[in-house]
């Protein structure tokens, strides 16, 4: 409950956010946000689909994503903002409607990716106790949305430490495969399709896109830059470092787990990096499914915060309401719309299975990007010089990134 007096009168000026996160909270954020999202939850999905080339899928998501990145760096340090995406279309398009819009489908897309993200941790809960997924994701959601609300160097603070956690438990994936035999190598031939073999190809940008999934949250940086002690120098490089790391991590691992369970038995376990890493050590599936626990909880909180933060941005840009900028005087968070996002969360969760849920989240968030570059592009177009100070990528590179993210969407049509 929140008491009135720890609430901020509706009448008095939105509240600023405190500038804490360093370049070492932001890129444990990031992470949290991006691996937590993806690998311990799709590489089941994704072997499933692609089998011995699923790797691949992961190179190219990653590539994909990084002319976004560099938009969103340039992007952001132009303006250190939450509700980011929606700033950035006002700023091009000088449409509130057209922010709002943008605003509203960041919180959606972040909503979906968090529910997959619940799904797939009740998979990895049920290891443990014996309830019906249902309850569990309840009982995950909940829980995590309370640690939401702590202060923002709190919460990522604690997320930060699972972070480390959850990549701790993919380095023993790593570790374990390297160290199972030479298979890890000598195998390698088999990632590459036939040449010839358009089937395989158009299956494996099907792939693809499930695996943009697992890149999904570098971007949520941005809406947490206003809370970044020097986001001009920060910003760029916890995007960079988050997704040159991920994408490293990701590749290994993905490897790894084709290599050492067959591709057909990944897509039906609940629970892949725990079979995975059960395989390679004989341990029993609760040692890696405790890890995948945190990793699957940290993601959680870090959306809520995003969700949270973007709520309170579009209230803050008058777009909505402006009881949505009450910040908790203990916490200096905005327990209203972390409220709001636990609520979403929860009843996406479980009204939809998994895949479609994953699905749904790169769509929107290749729109998402696709948008992001036009208004970069547009942005570039009105000005005579960029202003100092900030990250400036070369023209080129938010035209890659629409025609990435516009092509990716093409051949999703294609293949489904």
């Amino acid at each position: 409950m929140i008491l009135q007096d720890e609430i901020v009168k509706e009448s008095a000026p939105p509240q600023k956010l405190k500038r804490s996160l360093t370049l070492l909270l932001a890129v444990l954020y990031g992470l949290g946000v991006t691996i937590g999202a993806g690998i311990y939850v799709l590489v089941g999905i994704a072997a499933g689909r692609s089998g011995m080339h699923a790797p691949l899928a992961f190179v190219f998501a990653a590539l994909v994503m990084s002319f976004s990145a560099a938009s969103f760096a340039e992007l952001g340090t132009r303006m250190p903002v939450s509700a980011s995406e929606a700033a950035y279309v006002e700023k091009a398009f000088n449409r509130r409607w057209l922010s709002l819009t943008m605003g509203l489908l960041v919180v959606l897309t972040a909503t979906i990716s968090a529910a997959t993200i619940s799904v797939g941790s009740a998979g990895y809960l049920g290891v443990f106790v014996d309830l019906p997924p249902h309850w569990i994701i309840v009982f995950v959601v909940l829980s995590m949305g309370l640690v939401a609300s702590l202060s923002t160097r709190q919460s990522v603070t604690l997320a930060g430490i699972m972070t480390l956690v959850e990549l701790g438990g993919l380095m023993l994936i790593i570790a374990a495969g390297f160290g199972a035999g030479s298979a890890v190598v000598t195998r390698l031939p088999e990632i590459l399709p036939e040449p010839g073999d358009v089937a395989v190809w158009v299956g494996l940008s099907g792939t693809t896109l499930i695996a943009v999934f697992a890149f999904i949250g570098f971007e949520h940086l941005v809406n947490v830059s206003e809370e970044m002690k020097n986001p001009t120098r920060t910003l760029p490089w916890a995007l960079f470092l988050t997704l040159g790391l991920t994408a490293l991590v990701y590749s290994l691992v993905v490897w790894v787990a084709v290599v050492a369970v067959p591709p057909e038995e990944l897509a039906t376990s609940s629970a892949p990096l725990a079979l995975v890493f059960e395989r390679l050590t004989g341990m029993p599936l609760k040692t890696m499914s405790l890890i995948a626990v945190i990793a699957t909880l940290n993601g959680i909180i870090v959306h809520v915060i995003m969700i949270s933060r973007v709520l309170y941005g579009l209230a803050n840009q008058g777009n909505l309401p402006k009881v949505l900028t009450q910040l908790n005087a203990r916490t200096g968070t905005p327990l209203l719309t972390t409220a709001i996002g636990v609520a979403a969360i929860l009843a996406l969760a479980l009204a939809v299975p998994l895949p479609g849920l994953a699905d749904l989240t790169a769509r929107f968030t290749l729109v998402i990007f696709a948008v992001i570059n036009i208004t970069l592009i547009r942005i570039k177009s009105l000005e005579t010089a960029p202003p100092v100070k900030v990250f400036v990528c070369p023209a080129w590179v938010p035209v890659a990134g629409l025609v990435s993210s516009i092509g990716l969407l093409l051949l999703d049509l294609v293949v489904r």
